[in-house]
């Protein structure tokens, strides 16, 4: 009996998706029983009844939907990167626009109000299911108790969903290091612990400030005693809907950043003849920045860098050479798009070196630039899977290409000249000199002299460079350079050779003009490699 066929991109995230939303209704459901039978029993007199019974049971199902709810709001929420928004004046003038213009919106204006919208659905969700969740833990018993703890629920979950979209907790964050489900939930149950008592912590006390100003029907009444007990119910409840919360966005993180293996089953007759189909169709085939296409840059980049599954690494190096070339072609994409949008950027930045004083006395902050700045950067995750994987692979085609496919097909000067060129580009937006220095201006031990004013147009940005642009542009650069020097370290020796033979430009720096930076420029970088004086 033949093995069952690889699941096709669009099936593994909605199997995670349904495994998410089991795993999450276990652990929403143990938390509820937890909490009735050991916290709140002590403040509520149980009662036996066939009505009772039936009022249980609708409180128990209503919590698991609402529980159901949050978490779908958070699959729909859910990104790989970070996705640019609309603030409300774009929104506001955009509406405008559109009511009295009658001019079409732009797609990228609806691109970033559809965001947007997803943020307000999302907070508005949470508060629903913070009213419901709240409800049916603390009490169901009074159209004046219900009306007071659904308005509270409902203003807890809004400030949670406020504080998720805020902090960016919907961006998935892959990790290259692969636990199992069990350990990577124990491990993330303390953590979620110490969260549920902060946030709820920061809710009951907004709360207590906002009662001053509620009218008097969803006040507390009552007497003294009752009034304690209702706040100690109503903390519990709080802490216990935050931790089912914070459990489920744990385990929405842990399940669908789990790597997934783009490939069919070892011994197959798929994996003697082309085990690599899988993956080079979730590589192409797949929505651009989508979850399937990053999980399988996230497998990609794991069989290129690890010694696990040799077989398949192995399987790049076919006779035809194909296979690499479509490999390599996935990988350097991206990089090639990042450098072609951070020079698009740049190009508004050139300005005089008469001029670069001025721009110093200027703010150093401008939300312009900052914003088509940032967006080539917010796929730093997939831009750096996209090195480290095609670094890797031209580092083991010295030892494990048999057929020469590397060199005879060129990729490795595609793969050295898209690097460089990568490298050169978010170099020059973190404000480094990226032009070329003549020869005779080299002292001994690689000193740069002082250059004098010949008049060129120099990229300069306006941002800071503590600032969180800077710090994505500078792991970025840190992994381009990596990169490089792991191919230069592998082939140094062959390198040196087509130095003293003239050749090194030849065979490792395409011809073609780069996305960034000029043909001279891309040779003088990667000498400065080859002599280990790059950075």
């Amino acid at each position: 009996m033949s093995p069952p066929p690889s699941p096709t991109p669009e099936l593994v995230s909605k199997n995670r998706f349904l495994g998410f939303l089991i795993w999450q209704t276990f652990t929403s459901t143990t938390i509820y029983f937890l909490t009735k039978l050991f916290l709140l029993s002590f403040f509520t007199t149980p009662k036996f009844s066939p009505s009772q019974l039936y009022f249980s049971l609708l409180k128990f199902f209503t919590f698991t939907f609402s529980n159901l709810l949050f978490s779908s709001s958070l699959s729909i929420l859910s990104s790989p990167q970070s996705l640019p928004y609309a603030s409300p004046l774009q929104l506001a003038a955009g509406l405008i626009r559109f009511a009295f213009v009658s001019s079409p919106a732009e797609p990228e204006f609806r691109r970033r109000a559809l965001v947007s919208a997803r943020f307000v659905v999302s907070v508005v969700v949470a508060g629903i299911s913070g009213a419901l969740s709240v409800v049916c833990l603390c009490g169901f018993d009074g159209f004046e108790l219900i009306a007071r703890l659904g308005f509270r629920g409902f203003v807890f979950g809004v400030l949670y969903g406020l504080f998720y979209v805020y902090k960016k907790k919907w961006v998935l964050e892959f990790s290259i290091i692969q636990r199992p489900l069990f350990y990577s939930f124990k491990m993330g149950l303390p953590l979620s612990i110490k969260r549920a008592l902060k946030l709820s912590n920061v809710a009951y006390l907004f709360l207590a400030v906002l009662q001053v100003f509620l009218p008097e029907q969803l006040k507390s009444g009552g007497t003294m005693g009752q009034f304690i007990t209702e706040q100690i119910i109503l903390y519990i409840g709080s802490f216990s809907v935050v931790f089912c919360w914070e459990l489920s966005h744990h385990l929405h993180q842990v399940l669908h950043t789990k790597r997934f293996l783009f490939a069919p089953p070892k011994g197959s007759a798929a994996a003697e003849t082309n085990p690599s189909e899988p993956l080079l169709a979730a590589l192409e085939e797949s929505i651009p920045d989508s979850l399937p296409q990053y999980l399988a840059y996230l497998d990609l980049c794991m069989v290129c860098e690890n010694n696990v599954d040799t077989w398949r690494r192995a399987a790049f190096f076919e006779e035809t050479g194909e296979t690499y070339k479509r490999v390599v072609a996935a990988c350097l994409r991206p990089l090639e798009q990042l450098a072609s949008n951070l020079s698009e950027g740049l190009e508004g930045c050139s300005v005089d070196k008469a001029h670069q004083l001025s721009n110093q006395l200027q703010s150093p902050t401008n939300s312009r630039l900052d914003s088509r700045h940032c967006e080539p950067l917010n796929n730093f995750q997939k831009y750096a899977w996209c090195a480290r994987a095609v670094a890797s692979l031209t580092t083991w085609s010295h030892k494990e290409d048999r057929f020469g496919v590397a060199q005879l097909t060129g990729s490795n000067a595609a793969v050295t000249s898209t690097l460089i060129s990568s490298l050169l580009a978010v170099e020059a937006f973190m404000g480094k000199k990226t032009s070329l220095q003549p020869q005779h201006l080299m002292g001994p031990a690689a000193i740069k002299w002082n250059t004098p004013n010949t008049g060129r147009r120099d990229v300069v940005t306006t941002k800071k460079q503590g600032g969180s642009l800077h710090a994505k542009a500078y792991a970025m650069a840190d992994v381009l350079r990596t990169s490089v020097y792991s191919i230069v370290s592998t082939f140094h020796d062959e390198m040196f050779t087509s130095t003293k033979a003239g050749l090194l430009e030849k065979d490792w720096v395409i011809k073609t003009k780069p996305l960034f930076g000029t043909y001279e420029l891309l040779v003088q970088k990667l000498r400065h490699f080859l002599d280990f004086r790059a950075n």
